[in-house]
């Protein structure tokens, strides 16, 4: 592959590494938003209480959503695995893991390819109009590699944020002494 050819791959995995993200993020925010894991009438089955690791006390319910095990109600029809917004999560998941693998894949690959464009060149198959475009290339790299860092700060902003509002959420949501 050209380094051309590679930088608009590697344009594409990025692309489709920050929309695998911003699907985590809203399959998160859909989790947080369900109404079902914040019920405010005590039942049986959503009466017992855990301790978190941040020392509050969760309904399990709520413990369920936020360690990724389901915890089923008798009458919920007994059996099954976790809700269709984790799988969701656990492919945006893995979309992000594919895509990133992918993105560094292509960006390993373009110093081989500007090699071999460099022995071409010295072998006199190069011109000056493809050192120009060899330079063009370079940069656009360096662009798309501090494009993704900045990707990814943001994507850590957001993760930080979301780990503050549950805990929020779960104070919010621990029982108040009398």
């Amino acid at each position: 592959m050209t380094t051309q050819e590679l930088a608009m791959e590697g344009e594409k995995q990025l692309e489709e590494t920050i929309e695998a993200a911003f699907q985590i993020i809203s399959a998160m925010n859909d989790e947080l938003c369900n109404p079902s894991l914040w019920s405010t009438s005590a039942t049986p089955s959503s009466a017992a209480t855990t301790t978190g690791s941040n020392g509050s006390a969760l309904v399990s319910a709520d413990a369920a959503a936020i360690d990724g095990t389901s915890h089923h109600s008798e009458s919920a029809g007994g059996g099954g695995g976790g809700g269709s917004g984790n799988s969701v999560l656990d492919e945006a998941s893995l979309r992000y893991k594919n895509s990133v693998t992918s993105l560094r894949a292509v960006l390993a690959a373009i110093p081989n390819s500007q090699k071999a464009k460099a022995s071409e060149m010295q072998n006199g198959l190069g011109s000056p109009e493809s050192e120009d475009e060899i330079e063009k290339l370079e940069e656009q790299a360096l662009s798309l590699r501090m494009e993704i860092a900045k990707k990814n700060v943001h994507v850590k902003e957001l993760i930080d944020k979301l780990r503050e509002l549950i805990a929020d959420i779960s104070t919010w949501q621990s029982p108040c002494s009398v």
